[in-house]
């Protein structure tokens, strides 16, 4: 499954939404427009979340955007966690995985 700059609203269990952005291969400086744009389309609370080697991107993400971009958002909480998948030959691997919460 190929990943891409994925953008995702849910609503929660409280009935706000829950704004998700997908690390991926594509520029790091895509995902950090994407937590921008979210933030400045009234978001108060932004998701980066990522798997395997998209990890340091997604750490890159939330550096940039605090330092460059948007000097209040802060983190939330971070969490690590490790998911276990399942390989095209029926093999299950386990793959580290980063969600980092953003506020403004």
């Amino acid at each position: 499954m190929e990943e891409e700059n994925k953008t995702q609203t849910t609503t929660t269990n409280a009935g706000r939404e829950e704004n998700v952005i997908y690390i991926g291969k594509k520029p790091t400086i895509n995902y950090v427009l994407a937590v921008v744009t979210q933030f400045n389309s009234g978001a108060g609370e932004v998701t980066v979340k990522a798997r395997g080697l998209a990890i340091s991107k997604a750490v890159d993400v939330f550096e940039i955007v605090k330092n460059r971009y948007l000097t209040n958002v802060r983190d939330k909480e971070i969490r690590t966690s490790s998911e276990e998948l399942t390989n095209e030959d029926g093999t299950k691997t386990k793959v580290s995985a980063i969600q980092i919460k953003m506020v403004s």
